[in-house]
């Protein structure tokens, strides 16, 4: 493709994308299947300038005021991802010297959002959160995540599925918390790989297996993944059970439940049940009401500590979709508890750096229900052989934030009923 017809792409891309109406990644998505004749690295080329302006949306936006030109064509000058050579053959030369220009310009002397690229309240909040920690997180939201890969132990070992992935050009080191862990160097295309297509490995973020490891899911149990979404997590709850028991997979989104099917197949897992519901009342949950061992609810969330993968969740959300949420976490969780039996593990996490959609729904909750003892979350991950566990954790909560862990901000609270 010509680089004059690659940019004309890139600006449509962009300017559907800066809508906002939908996720960034499901519009790239449907892009990307309208556009067949691209090649990886043109859609590669195409997805990364896109998500660079994303990201770092108010100080582009800023820098683009001197320009000349569309606002998305200044955008991409800025923030092109492709080869220089299809820079040069389609900027004029006044806008090379213009980029070249702006890009020498300090933003220390301008205001904050420049620099943080956040919306006011979500700076606001997180800065009374975290003190001096902010500037440090602000700066690792701004990065892209690696990826970090999840060895299926019912099939193979880490070692061995590391040695495996080494054999077809994938490097990978152990990640330093979760046991089952591996992180690549890079991002390679892991879906075309031996030791992908038979099961041996999926890819799940450190902390997302570490939230399957607060449930200390055993052999023979009755588990329930309360919000499965695609199944990352119920396949290493299915795995930490040796594939015995049943293990339950729950969502309202029957597209979210389809997509753990194929993933299903590789896993090896035949003691999963993947059941669509309506809602946290659903009478499928009534039925199971006090007959289950352990519950995870992943509950829908803002879903801004994945602001590495998605950068468009931060001008997406706002303190009014936030209150929504925190309505709705209140109501799952507390249908959830209904299902544990005396005795049973209760486990409530999200992909949150909020404090709202965190700590006050777990405190809230142990408020509500005297019959739910909060347990030490350090102490559980040091059964499940999680090293250094208690500096994942603060006031008895998992908390993990991109800048300290390296994965993506998660919180998890853990109860055991009475």
């Amino acid at each position: 493709m010509t680089p004059k017809a690659l940019f004309a792409l890139c600006d449509e891309l962009l300017h559907e994308v800066l809508r906002f109406t939908q996720p960034a990644d499901a519009v790239v998505s449907a892009f990307f299947r309208r556009q067949r004749a691209l090649g990886v690295r043109e859609r590669h080329t195409l997805a990364e300038t896109v998500y660079a302006v994303v990201r770092e949306r108010l100080r582009y936006q800023y820098l683009a005021k001197s320009g000349t030109g569309s606002l998305e064509r200044r955008l991409i000058l800025l923030a092109w991802q492709g080869s220089d050579s299809y820079m040069h053959a389609v900027a004029t030369p006044d806008e090379l010297k213009w980029v070249a220009t702006v890009k020498l310009l300090s933003l220390a002397k301008q205001p904050d959002n420049l620099r943080h690229n956040l919306p006011e309240w979500l700076a606001e909040a997180l800065k009374q959160e975290l003190g001096d920690q902010f500037w440090p997180l602000a700066e690792s939201l701004m990065k892209p995540a690696g990826l970090d890969l999840r060895a299926n132990l019912l099939k193979s070992r880490r070692d061995e599925v590391r040695a495996t992935l080494a054999e077809e050009g994938i490097a990978t080191e152990p990640t330093p918390f979760s046991p089952w862990g591996l992180r690549t160097t890079g991002k390679p295309t892991l879906n075309r790989t031996e030791t992908f297509t038979r099961g041996e490995v999926e890819v799940q973020d450190e902390g997302s297996q570490l939230l399957a490891l607060l449930t200390e899911a055993r052999r023979g149990e009755m588990v329930v993944d309360f919000c499965a979404g695609a199944g990352g997590k119920t396949l290493a709850l299915g795995a930490m059970m040796r594939n015995t028991g049943r293990l339950y997979a729950f969502d309202v989104s029957a597209h979210r439940l389809a997509a753990l099917k194929p993933r299903l197949a590789r896993s090896g897992l035949s003691n999963v049940y993947p059941a669509g519901i309506a809602h946290e009342r659903d009478d499928r949950i009534k039925r199971l009401g006090g007959k289950i061992d352990r519950v995870l609810v992943d509950a829908p969330c803002s879903g801004l500590g994945t602001l590495r993968r998605n950068p468009d969740l931060k001008w997406r959300q706002s303190p009014q979709s936030v209150a929504e949420l925190v309505a709705k976490q209140t109501a799952i969780l507390a249908s959830a508890s209904r299902l544990l039996k005396p005795g049973g593990r209760l486990v409530y996490a999200t992909c949150s750096l909020l404090k709202a959609e965190n700590e006050e729904i777990a405190a809230a909750f142990s408020a509500a229900h005297p019959d739910f003892e909060p347990l030490d979350a350090a102490e559980v991950l040091a059964r499940q052989n999680v090293p250094d566990a208690a500096t994942l954790t603060s006031n008895g909560y998992l908390r993990l934030w991109p800048h300290q862990h390296a994965t993506d901000g998660f919180f998890a609270a853990v109860w055991q009923r009475r």
